[in-house]
């Protein structure tokens, strides 16, 4: 507000000449034109130059998951930006963080995924407003203390802080410190980077390529010879290799500065006929090679003037990146090595990019990896070990880190009993809670001021309530009054009233699950008497999984039944057709699930601005379904590509594509279309028919309290002003039918979308 208020008054500074206070020109007619026109130049150029925020996340199937300490992480840098420790979020990009107006947290309770997606037509205004959509776990006991700081235990405070402390805050004994290897090879006092070289000993049995080693007679020398000091200059190296028939060849190198800057990053044409891309880790396809001319003496030549005299070369298992080049250097610093473990194991890149740095690389959801990011991850690593010292990287405990998530996983599968009797520290998948202050206090510190508005039933959260109000209209009429005074709020919704019944999501859950199951039968006939099933079942196929399949060995005539789900099927379709969630995003039948994963990727990289591929696998077998969802840059793109695979489709192709119509993340509710507790969906057809009075009331009156809940925060989200992030979140459900994931929804309010919604 400041900078734009001197901005402004700069302008009008240079274009109107002082003048004493009380003096009177009257200024000729073309003068007050003129600088009228100036002024509005000024206004203009100062609106142009004003920044919106926006968001990027990759989210996209099994990645669509967001657990309630990465929605901290979240919500912790919108609010706080670089201040107190907060770091840029892994899932999620918020960019020009401190051009956001105010954060927004909309907390629907007792609202799951479940609702969302069944009584989809009533969200007319959050499927709309809301570009991002993510699934969260079921909801904990205390939900809105998880996601805004207060009850996180110190690991996840550590880890979403983007510090790289010790699990649980263990620190290792001195005892335990002498015998690490990182140690006992530097001490624990700090060094300069030289202390860190491998020596020539050291490169000889590591398999580093030297003069005179076998296999080594043609490689070339970088002529690197001069002296190192403590301020040689450091560059990161990493390279990317496909299969041929010489063996491993380069097809890609990248090598980066100490201040992160890419200054090399060159693809290269092989020497023989590659075999594999190894497209899932290398991300070059058959396409992307095929104009490159670049040979491999051409990068070496490169290479040779670029690096200065005296300059070091850092990666993460460099031996095989300089075998791969070809080239032989005489200073490096290998980050596998420097963070050494106990008999002569390594750390993986990307574990200790996020354990160290807090920086997510190697990403599931791109196409291969980025040797330019390795490579300045290699760099930060060594940066990191230079400035902390031996002693504050063994502190991270690192070892511990690596294998909590395995000691998480199969202490949940003990009774808190058993661990007991056996002496062994019980572990859980939110470790016990450490108090300490959430990132709200360091707002209120700084006079920004916070806002919580809740029920007074929800008052228990954990956190300062600001007020208390005893229905959804009194809390939607003082949000609207004070959340503009405010710079984050939380403002909480409930559906259930004092009136209602406590398990209403069971009864909804199942009654969804028949309407799945009456819309996903299809009738199809009639077959000639030696019709072969088998034939049948795989040409029905190439249209999706086949649940089962009766044959009727008599004449019927058979009608498809017609619900009031049925009749509202075409409006539904469209609606989920035009989904912000499903834009650029396309559904293919009909793949072979001999495949693997490189054979898909390789099998559309022919397709324009391919983003991402999603194969869902079966949650039971662990085996790929034969469908998959591909995510494109652009809705034009993913038309030509529907358009492309059905051509081919025409032309005897097993595949067939359609817009997607349903989240990515959805396919996980497959599962619940086979039981219900261990009974079969017939069996829950006859109890549901028993209480079809019953259950017919439920849903009519959820249905119409979503509806005023949606209305409600559509009159809140227009009351928003610009460039305000607006968070909702569907914590879920837990009861004694079963858990039920939430769901998060997420987008910055522009004038344009708002006037739409």
């Amino acid at each position: 507000m400041f900078a734009n208020e001197m901005a402004e008054a700069a302008c009008v500074i240079g274009h109107k000449r002082p003048r004493e206070c009380n003096e009177e020109v009257e200024e000729p007619q073309k003068t007050k034109k003129k600088r009228k026109v100036d002024e509005d130049t000024c206004q203009n150029q100062h609106k142009r130059k004003e920044k919106k925020s926006r968001l990027s996340a990759g989210l996209f199937g099994e990645d669509c998951e967001i657990r309630h300490e990465q929605v901290y992480e979240f919500l912790k840098y919108a609010a706080l930006g670089k201040r107190h420790n907060a770091t840029q979020p892994s899932w999620c990009h918020i960019y020009h963080q401190r051009h956001l107006a105010k954060v927004v947290v909309i907390v629907l309770q007792e609202v799951s995924q479940l609702y969302f997606y069944k009584f989809y037509l009533q969200f007319k205004h959050l499927r709309r407003a809301f570009q991002h959509r993510f699934s969260l776990p079921p909801t904990s006991a205390n939900f809105i203390a998880s996601v805004c700081g207060e009850g996180i235990s110190m690991k996840h405070q550590n880890s979403m802080q983007g510090s790289a402390s010790a699990y649980s805050g263990h620190i290792p004994k001195n005892s335990d410190l002498q015998k690490d290897p990182i140690i006992e090879k530097y001490g624990e006092e700090k060094h300069g980077l030289t202390s860190y070289i491998l020596t020539l000993e050291e490169m000889r049995k590591y398999d580093y390529p030297l003069e005179g080693s076998p296999g080594c007679g043609n490689y070339v020398h970088t002529q690197c010879e001069s002296p190192r000091t403590d301020s040689s200059p450091l560059f990161g190296l990493d390279c990317e290799m496909c299969l041929t028939e010489k063996g491993n060849e380069v097809t890609r190198v990248s090598l980066v500065d100490a201040e992160g800057q890419c200054i090399m990053d060159e693809l290269i044409k092989p020497e023989t006929q590659i075999l594999n891309y190894f497209t899932r880790y290398s991300g070059i396809t058959r396409k992307i090679l095929r104009p490159v001319k670049t040979k491999l003496p051409e990068i070496q030549d490169k290479l040779k003037k670029l690096l200065p005299c005296d300059a070091v070369l850092v990666g993460h298992s460099l031996n095989a990146d300089l075998h791969a080049l070809q080239m032989i250097h005489p200073s490096v610093i290998d980050t596998s090595l420097l963070f050494a473990r106990h008999k002569g194991r390594r750390f993986k890149l990307k574990f200790l990019a996020k354990a160290v740095l807090g920086k997510e690389i190697q990403s599931e959801n791109k196409v291969g990896h980025d040797p330019t990011e390795d490579a300045e991850a290699a760099l930060e690593l060594l940066q990191y070990f230079i400035d902390q010292g031996p002693r504050k990287v063994v502190e991270l405990n690192l070892e511990m880190v690596l294998s909590a998530p395995n000691l998480m996983e199969s202490s949940q599968q003990k009774s808190a009993l058993q661990l007991q009797q056996n002496g062994v520290q019980k572990h859980s998948s939110e470790p016990p809670s450490i108090p300490k202050p959430c990132f709200l206090d360091h707002l209120n510190a700084t006079g920004q001021k916070t806002l919580l508005l809740s029920r007074k039933e929800l008052a228990s959260s954990g956190l300062c309530q600001n007020s208390l109000s005893t229905s959804n209209k009194q809390i939607l009429k003082r949000a609207i009054q004070e959340v503009p005074l405010s710079s984050f709020s939380v403002i909480q919704f409930t559906l259930r009233s004092a009136h209602d019944a406590p398990d209403l999501v069971a009864e909804v859950c199942e009654k969804m699950r028949i309407q799945l199951a009456d819309m996903l039968t299809v009738y199809a006939g009639p077959f000639d008497k030696d019709f072969c099933l088998k034939s049948l079942r795989r040409e029905f196929k190439k249209c999706g999984p086949i649940q089962s399949l009766t044959v009727l060995t008599e004449t019927h005539q058979v009608q498809r039944p017609v619900t009031v789900m049925m009749l509202d099927c075409d409006m539904l379709i469209k609606e989920l057709e035009m989904d912000i969630e499903n834009e650029g995003v396309i559904y293919v039948a009909g793949v072979k699930k001999t495949l693997t994963d490189t054979d898909l990727q390789e099998k559309f990289s022919h397709l324009k601005d391919l983003q991402a591929l999603f194969w869902p696998r079966d949650l039971k077998s662990g085996k790929h379904r034969n469908y998959c969802f591909l995510k494109f840059q652009t809705s034009e793109s993913a038309l030509e590509a529907l358009q492309d695979i059905n051509r081919q489709g025409a032309k005897g192709s097993q595949l067939q594509s359609r817009k997607a119509l349903t989240s990515s993340h959805l396919h996980r509710w497959i599962c619940h279309m086979d039981y219900n507790d261990g009974k079969p969906i017939q069996l829950v057809h006859h109890i549901l028919h028993m209480k079809k009075e019953q259950l017919s009331t439920s849903e009519q009156d959820i249905r119409k309290k979503l509806k005023k809940l949606d209305r409600s925060i559509k009159k809140l989200y227009r009351s928003l002003e610009n460039n305000t992030l607006c968070v909702v979140l569907l914590p879920g459900v837990n009861s004694v039918y079963g858990s039920f994931s939430g769901l998060g929804l997420m987008g910055i309010k522009e004038e344009s979308r708002s006037s739409a919604c």
